[in-house]
C-alpha cells in the first residue's frame, strides 16, 4: 500500500511528496528492491506485450535489454546528478541522488503502460518523461541536491547527461546484440 501512496504523491501532489521522500531513510538496496526493480519492469512488460505480436523471441530480447538500460542507467544519473550537485550550490549524497532520480522517473514508468497501445502509446511515454522532467526540477532543491536559484540550470544539465548514458548503454548493449527495446527509447534511464 506504501508504494500505491507514493505513485499517487509523485503523481498528484509532487511538492508535498519531495519532503517525506527527503525525510525517509533509504538505501541504494532499499530503493532498487522498493522500487526501482518494480516500476523498472513495466516498460520491458509493455514492449514484449507490443512486440511479441510481431516477434515472439526478439521481444524477450529487447525487454531484457530495456531493463538492463533502466537498471544500470538510474544508477548512472543518479552518480552524476551527485557529482555535479556542488556545482549547483547542492550537497554531495549518493543516495539522495538516486532518490531524486528513482522518484522523479515515477510517471515515465507508469506511462508506460500506454506503449501496449500503438502511436498514442508514445505520446503517453513522451508526457510521463517530460513531467518526470519537472519533477527533477521539484524535487532537486528538497534533496539539497542544487539551490533553488539554480534548479532549472541542474535539472536541464541533468537530463542531458541522463539523455548521453542512455544513449551509451544502448550502444553497448546493441553491440550485444541485444538492442531493439533500447534503441526505441524503452530502456532511456527514466528521469526524463
Amino acid at each position: 500500500m506504501a508504494m500505491i501512496d507514493r505513485i499517487k504523491g509523485m503523481l498528484l501532489a509532487p511538492r508535498a511528496e519531495w519532503p517525506k521522500v527527503a525525510a525517509e531513510p533509504a538505501t541504494v538496496q532499499s530503493l532498487y528492491t522498493g522500487w526501482i526493480m518494480i516500476l523498472g519492469l513495466i516498460g520491458p512488460i509493455a514492449l514484449v506485450v507490443m512486440m511479441s505480436m510481431f516477434s515472439g523471441a526478439f521481444a524477450i530480447t529487447a525487454a531484457i535489454a530495456s531493463y538492463v538500460n533502466t537498471l544500470v542507467g538510474i544508477a548512472l544519473v543518479a552518480l552524476i546528478a551527485d557529482v555535479i550537485a556542488p556545482t549547483f550550490g547542492g550537497t554531495r549524497d549518493y543516495v539522495a541522488a538516486l532518490k531524486l532520480v528513482a522518484y522523479a522517473a515515477t510517471p515515465a514508468w507508469i506511462a508506460q503502460i500506454g506503449l501496449v497501445i500503438p502511436i498514442l502509446g508514445m505520446l503517453i511515454a513522451l508526457a510521463g518523461a517530460i513531467y518526470a522532467v519537472y519533477l527533477v526540477f521539484l524535487g532537486a532543491p528538497v534533496l539539497r541536491k542544487c539551490s533553488i536559484d539554480k534548479a532549472v540550470v541542474y535539472t536541464i544539465v541533468l537530463m542531458l547527461c541522463a539523455m548521453v548514458v542512455g544513449v551509451i548503454i544502448s550502444r553497448i548493449l546493441m553491440s550485444m546484440g541485444m538492442g531493439m527495446g533500447t534503441s526505441m527509447g524503452m530502456g532511456t534511464p527514466r528521469i526524463g
